[in-house]
């Protein structure tokens, strides 16, 4: 019985938030035939910012899939139909009888197409194609020696002309020499003289045929290679999801706020022996404390000095909006591209609760698994390309905030330390650090007091007490 619209609810992509407009298919955890009960997840959706799974709104039976894996769905598009409860009971006994008459035309069908097959069978030679389970078959006559066929492959027995009937080749005296001289074994060289013997321009020829194959071959192996390359397609990677959201909001970002980036190296030697002595302590022990929480730390507080830095431009209103707490981004690698979730509130969570925080954000991102709400509105942005050994960059704003912060990797370097004729040099931790910013909210002063206060925590922990 085929359902008809009034007898299946149809489940159309709903927008998950942030005004969504399509999603893709990730993964369905459901088939036709199967039994759903409502907030059963069925499926998961790739939005431009996080996976998502979507329960059943509907308690019954999937009738079909409305959009495959992989498949880019607009929001209010149906995607999945089932069959409630109602539309089952009504369409049952007629279901079951027509389950039944479609059974027995399967089984009369099968039935003629066996006869025909007998039919239309041939009968097969003996000792080919089936087995003759009679008594028919003869017993094989095994060849003598003299009756034995000469191999087809050799080429020396499709040439009457090189060997005499005894198999000894035929050549004179001078002939043989040369080809000793040369050599060539005669036996493999094709005779065109009279009666079958061998020549001088036989041999001549032979040799000639031997000096050419080493670069011919050479030859012919770079042509194919250069073939392969030139028939070889280039792999074409669809633009979707996240990279297409990343794309574009970078080439926004990009060409709306004028950025400015200033930098600056320092040593966080301090900061690492501060490191070390916090993760002896009882309640530190259970958490993964990184340099990167200790730089969180010092940039909070440095934007307690530069407030201006997580306030945004509404272009719109023609306002400068300053935010009452800092949303802290943190940039978060991710299979599925670059993921900026942030933590709320962040300048109010003491120093392990903010290390929690930073560890469970990257692990959710990971996994696909980040909600909506921690994918916007975010204050400012840190992004730790150290952790790819990269020593310092030119980061872009995440769209709609002010500043952005770059972390570099710590390495140990020759270092002046002291001053005057304590002056020395000594191997230290080095850090640099780059600060983007958005020069219409912060100006040249405030974009480097900014960096310069951060860059002096981490020099200095103890600047942090004041």
């Amino acid at each position: 019985m085929t359902l008809t619209a009034q007898q299946a609810q149809t489940f159309c992509l709903p927008d998950v938030g942030e005004g969504l407009t399509e999603a893709e298919i990730v993964a369905w955890h459901v088939a036709p035939g199967d039994s759903v009960k409502i907030n059963q997840v069925i499926v998961e959706i790739e939005t431009a910012k996080s996976i998502v799974e979507l329960p059943s709104p509907f308690d019954g039976v999937v009738a079909s899939l409305l959009a495959e894996v992989g498949e880019s769905v607009p929001v209010g598009a149906g995607i999945i139909s089932v069959e409630t409860p109602a539309a089952q009971a009504a369409g049952g006994d007629v279901a079951e009888a027509e389950a039944a008459e479609s059974e027995a035309a399967e089984v009369e069908a099968a039935k003629r197409q066996a006869a025909a097959n007998r039919q239309d069978t041939p009968k097969l030679l003996v000792g080919y194609g089936a087995t003759d389970h009679g008594q028919s078959r003869r017993r094989r006559r095994h060849a003598t020696p003299a009756e034995s066929p000469a191999p087809a492959n050799v080429q020396n027995a499709q040439d009457p002309g090189l060997r005499n009937h005894s198999g000894a080749v035929r050549a004179k005296p001078p002939v043989r020499g040369l080809a000793k001289q040369l050599g060539i074994d005669l036996r493999s060289i094709a005779a065109t003289g009279p009666n079958g013997i061998v020549s001088r321009e036989d041999v001549l020829r032979a040799e000639a045929s031997q000096q050419m194959p080493v670069a011919t071959a050479q030859q012919t192996a770079i042509a194919q290679q250069n073939a392969t390359a030139q028939q070889a397609a280039p792999t074409r990677i669809p633009i979707k999801g996240v990279r297409k959201a990343t794309a574009a909001a970078m080439v926004t970002s990009a060409f709306t706020a004028p950025h400015v980036t200033e930098f600056i190296t320092l040593d966080v030697t301090a900061t690492l022996d501060l490191l070390a002595v916090i993760q002896q302590r009882p309640e530190f022990c259970e958490l993964k404390l990184t340099p990167l929480t200790l730089v969180a730390r010092a940039y909070l507080l440095a934007i307690a000095r530069t407030p201006m830095a997580i306030a945004h431009w509404d272009e719109s209103a023609q306002e400068i909006v300053l935010p009452a707490s800092v949303n802290l981004g943190i940039a978060a690698a991710t299979p599925r591209g670059l993921l900026v979730p942030n933590i709320k509130g962040a300048e109010q969570l003491k120093l392990d609760e903010l290390a929690a925080a930073i560890s469970d954000l990257a692990a959710t991102a990971r996994s696909g698994k980040t909600p909506q709400s921690a994918l916007s509105g975010g204050s400012t942005t840190i992004t730790n390309i150290g952790v790819f050994g990269i020593d310092t960059g030119t980061p872009i704003l995440n769209p709609g905030e002010t500043s952005i912060l770059a972390v570099g990797t710590i390495q140990r370097r020759p270092w002046v330390v002291g001053a005057g004729e304590h002056e020395r040099i000594e191997p230290r931790s080095i850090l640099q650090l780059a600060l983007s910013f958005d020069h219409r909210v912060l100006d040249g002063a405030e974009g480097s007091r900014l960096l310069a206060d951060t860059a002096a925590i981490l020099r200095n922990p103890g600047l942090a007490l004041l």
